[in-house]
């Protein structure tokens, strides 16, 4: 178990500092004689059809709606298996980490309403500053090397997983419109076949994403975000029986997210003209709320609930580590940068706004990391403390 935490967390954090490479590759692309390229690829329209189904969309729109499920899926994966067996199995692991992960969830929610209380289209995006981004994060963390404890490692790794989980409940139950009775019976269809499935123990993974993509096509159409469909599947994917379906998965699914569809969604969604931008974006009340939500928010609401959660002795302070340590880590999980993105896209669907979020969660994550990084740089262990 430990071996494949270290795996995982290796794994995590190289994606972390690809995902940075990225987001730079799209700054420079979209400032550049470059951009009118770059952004005639986001929106190039992309058909596939079968007889009388037909989706077409922009290229943009196949890697938010299409390969972000995939990414879901593997994180319905994780939250299964570290419930079942992994760092959230018992009471006393999840405790910490779920205090945290409320507290994280929201203070930036309600730091962000502050802000945009007055514009109830602005405040469509109160949850954008409320996710942590479990790669980028990491990926700061591992510069760090071993100046930081493994519990500590752990404990962002489980509180971002329960992050990730409040906020596939979030677009589940607030970003969802317009539903279609018809594509919503044929998705529960789908559902419940999973179901079944899962409950005559069918090990073979084809099965499961075929009718996977059927749910995925259904949701598409429902009004339901189309990534909850990976939530699903993964959540349907048996964790025992012959080779462990849910590892497999797990594992063969790892690279692809890591490598290939998280940087690719980086490269598409952080692109940030910086042309005719001047100080007024940077006094608008979105920005403010995400960017502020995001540094401010996240370490007040993690610390502070984790700090509560270990003074009521409702959770365990991780092993080895330090209250400076700690508050390091929680300042970490400021970095929102994938997850905001996503949510913004779908808090603002026309694009408004949109420029000042993507200002808005760059410039939060990128202090979240500055910062969180130089604290824990010069953090002693609790070796080292007098």
């Amino acid at each position: 178990m430990l071996a494949a935490l270290h795996a995982f967390l290796r794994l995590e954090s190289a994606g972390g500092i690809i995902l940075v490479a990225t987001m730079l590759l799209a700054l420079v692309a979209v400032n550049s004689p470059l951009a009118m390229l770059y952004q005639g690829l986001l929106d190039a329209r992309v058909i596939i059809g079968f007889g009388p189904l037909v989706i077409d969309k922009a290229f943009l729109l196949w890697i938010n709606d299409g390969l972000m499920a995939v990414f879901f899926l593997l994180v319905a994966l994780e939250i299964k298996r570290e419930v079942l067996e992994g760092e959230l199995s018992t009471p006393q692991q999840i405790a910490l980490p779920a205090f945290a992960a409320v507290g994280g969830m929201a203070v930036p929610a309600l730091l962000y309403a502050g802000f945009t209380w007055h514009d109830p289209l602005a405040l469509r995006g109160w949850a954008i500053p409320s996710a942590t981004d479990i790669a980028f994060s990491l990926g700061v963390l591992s510069l760090l090397g071993r100046r930081v404890p493994l519990s500590l490692r752990i404990f962002l790794t489980a509180l971002a997983i329960i992050d990730d989980l409040g906020a596939i409940l979030i677009i589940a139950f607030f970003y969802s419109h317009d539903l279609s009775v018809a594509a919503l019976g044929g998705g529960g269809a789908a559902v419940a076949v999973l179901i079944l499935f899962n409950r005559y123990r069918v090990v073979r993974l084809a099965p499961y994403l075929l009718v996977g993509a059927v749910l995925w096509v259904c949701l598409l159409k429902s009004g339901i975000h189309a990534t909850i469909a990976g939530v699903v599947v993964g959540l349907c994917i048996p964790l025992r029986g012959a080779g462990a379906p849910l590892h497999r998965l797990e594992h063969g699914l790892h690279p692809w997210v890591a490598y290939g569809i998280l940087p690719l969604f980086a490269f598409a969604n952080s692109g940030l003209s910086f042309a005719g931008m001047n100080v007024a974006a940077l006094v608008d009340p979105v920005f403010l709320g995400i960017a502020v939500g995001l540094f401010v928010g996240k370490q007040v609401g993690v610390f502070g609930l984790s700090w509560l959660a270990i003074r009521l002795r409702l959770g365990a302070m991780p092993t080895g580590a330090t209250w400076r340590q700690m508050y390091g880590v929680c300042i970490l999980t400021g970095i929102g940068f994938t997850m905001s993105l996503f949510i913004g896209g779908l808090a603002f669907p026309d694009g408004n706004a949109m420029v000042e979020t993507k200002l808005g969660v760059i410039a939060g994550s990128v202090a979240s990391a500055l910062i969180g990084w130089a604290l824990l740089a010069s953090a002693p262990g609790k070796d080292n403390q007098a």
